[in-house]
């Protein structure tokens, strides 16, 4: 079966080269909407499942936004208008929920970018004959200029996760990305000649300075939030929200309800785990909104108080959970950007989508990115320490006591001064994973390379790292916000998979914390009082207060699934030896299948509680699917959403 696609665009050059292009792209998307160029030659063409299209022209400048909703001419017209160059633009841009892919002319430049936290990304690659090309989506890329798969690339996603600048390395060859943050410029052919200048990284977006008290800085988050789910859901009269019992979750859902939809379903998944407290919270959360006020309802109480929503709570239960590594031949049914390590949930994660998606739901939120925003990372103390150190090593106390860090390590840790280059040379290492009371305050985690990866696959890894650190600068010079924005782009990245598989069923899929404004509106906050080891997430519990009733956000626990992880291992062990038969990654020199397959005989072994196998689980399903992602012509059918 190949693989699936979600909503795509490409940018075009403005020549007969690249309106060729536009005939090589799969026969599906000769009517999807197009942006023309003042010439009449395709300029943006867009193949939105989901997502809306909204472009303006105004003599030579053009404006396209590619997001959830569509957005106002007016609006268009207000952005675009006085707008002279991309700092014009970026300034007006601002204004909106930062959600979008930007494509911009202005002044004879194109101008495309992403988002700050990476959930849009921007890729481009030189066709031999049109010149640089641009797309969201680099297997399109892949296609219209023939690119092989990189190894080098690969080996890297078997990893458990990839630091900056690492996670930018693409799987194909010839394929480039732009990093978050950035944007591509593309000039025009100079005056009398018809030589184009190569494309051009700009840098469009900086963290803001964290200088806000928690209580204006609260506001900010809480009014950010909103606008991003209101930007998601706003006017959808059937909504549905995953509420897990998390405080995350839990917000979500209560800034779903005051947009006001006609029914708006909660789904929670029961936890095998009889200490679990998620379904517990979660009943409480639905019990609290179920006698909500209708000032609390915001725009439900204007549409005639909390009865107007119809509200449907639905608890899957635990049994009809499928383990990790269920039904893994499924994960054949989209084809990612890249591998990613939760794709051994995916059966998970399609049930909870498909249930959502049988009430009718027109858009499901969840709450991706919580965690990364306001759980706070140890390694933010570094940065702590150098305006505050009283204040750094108080804090810090009460983290090591939590965390069983030993004095001295965490002394050395916290002075440990080592520049980003050096940190990122030796990220990896063929050691041991490092004890769990190792501290952590660096640039990032040390991994350590799996048992099971062949000599050539450890090569490539610890080359491309050593190469990477040759020229590489950090997102930030602060080492905790390094990480913390760093962290933040690994999840949206991650989050793909969770939008991916919603476009399988039809169902867009939405994480309104990683919308650029709820990023700048959590990294604007005092360090010292957006996280702390006496409270959780004090800000996202500062800035839903009047929105979430009071009792909720007393929550202080959080459930994990580790045991249906190592349970899966077991339950799906015929699955995993038949994955390991005919290794695509052994093919490739990458994996040793025979030790793969020894430990799929042996769930419970010493070696697969020590490593996770399930990054390698990703890869080689990717690598499946992505092999037969190009179907030949005859089996293209405008119905389905492959490539």
């Amino acid at each position: 079966m190949p693989g699936h696609l979600r909503d795509y665009f490409v940018v075009l050059p403005d020549s007969a080269a690249g309106a060729a292009v536009a005939g090589q792209l799969p026969p599906e998307a000769s009517g999807a909407p197009a942006v023309p160029h003042a010439s009449g030659r395709p300029w943006v063409l867009a193949r939105p499942l989901v997502r809306e299209v909204s472009h303006l022209r105004r003599g030579d400048d053009a404006l396209v936004l590619i997001g959830p909703g569509r957005v106002p001419e007016a609006v268009l017209a207000g952005l675009l208008e006085g707008a002279r160059d991309r700092a014009g633009l970026e300034r007006r841009l601002a204004r909106l929920p930062g959600l979008h892919h930007v494509v911009a002319r202005l002044s004879g430049e194109t101008w495309i970018r992403g988002t700050a936290s990476g959930l849009r990304r921007i890729y481009h690659a030189r066709h031999p004959e049109a010149g640089t090309i641009a797309s969201d989506r680099p297997a399109v890329l892949a296609r219209l200029i023939g690119a092989p798969l990189d190894d080098g690339a690969l080996a890297l996603r078997m990893l458990d996760f990839l630091p900056h600048p690492l996670s930018r390395r693409v799987v194909w060859r010839g394929v480039y990305e732009t990093g978050a943050g950035y944007g591509l410029a593309l000039p025009a052919a100079a005056p009398g000649t018809a030589a184009v200048p190569g494309p051009a990284e700009h840098r469009w977006w900086e963290p803001p300075p964290a200088e806000l008290p928690l209580a204006e800085g609260a506001r900010a988050v809480g009014d950010a939030v909103a606008a991003s789910v209101r930007a998601h859901v706003g006017g959808l009269d059937r909504i549905s929200c995953e509420l897990s019992g998390g405080v995350d979750s839990t917000a979500l859902m209560f800034a779903a309800r005051a947009t006001g939809p006609a029914e708006l379903s909660l789904l929670t998944v029961a936890a095998r785990d009889r200490y679990s407290e998620d379904e517990t919270w979660a009943l409480r959360a639905v019990e609290a909104a179920r006698h909500v006020t209708p000032a609390q309802a915001g725009a439900a109480g204007r549409r005639g108080g909390a009865d107007a929503i119809a509200l449907s709570h639905h608890v899957i239960p635990a049994d009809d959970a499928p383990y990790f590594y269920a039904d893994l031949a499924s994960c054949a049914a989209e084809l990612n950007d890249e591998p990613l390590p939760v794709a051994p949930g995916r059966a998970r994660a399609h049930l909870l989508l498909g249930r959502a998606h049988a009430t009718g739901s027109r858009c499901h939120l969840t709450g991706y990115g919580g965690d990364e925003l306001f759980l706070g990372l140890p390694h933010a103390y570094q940065d702590l320490f150098h305006g505050n150190p009283f204040t750094a090593w108080n804090h810090l106390g009460g983290l090591r006591h939590q965390l069983g860090w030993p004095l001295l390590p965490t002394v050395r840790a916290l002075l440990d001064r080592s520049p980003f280059p050096r940190w990122l040379a030796g990220a990896v290492t063929a050691e041991a994973q490092p004890v769990a009371r190792t501290p952590l305050l660096s640039w990032g985690v040390r991994q350590s390379l799996r048992p099971w990866f062949t000599e050539h696959a450890k090569t490539l890894i610890t080359e491309e790292f050593r190469a990477a650190a040759e020229h590489a600068e950090p997102i930030d010079p602060w080492r905790g916000r390094h990480v913390d924005i760093d962290a933040v782009r690994m999840g949206a990245r991650h989050f793909q998979a969770m939008e991916d598989i919603g476009m399988t069923l039809g169902l867009p899929v939405a994480a309104p914390f990683y919308d650029d404004r709820v990023l700048e509106a959590a990294l604007a906050v005092r360090l010292s009082e957006r996280i702390s080891p006496w409270r959780y997430k004090p800000l996202l519990v500062e800035a839903m207060r009047g929105v979430v009733p009071d009792v909720l956000p007393a929550r202080t626990t959080k459930d994990h699934m580790s045991s249906d992880e190592h349970q899966g291992l077991r339950e799906h062990a015929g699955e995993l030896a038949e994955l390991w038969t005919g290794s695509r990654l052994a093919e490739r020199g990458l994996v040793d299948s025979r030790r793969l397959l020894r430990l799929a005989a042996e769930p419970f072994s010493p070696v697969l509680v020590e490593h996770s196998v399930s990054s390698t689980v990703a890869g080689e399903t990717w690598l499946r699917t992505a092999e037969n992602a190009w179907p030949p012509p005859h089996r293209s059918s405008t119905s389905e959403a492959s490539l």
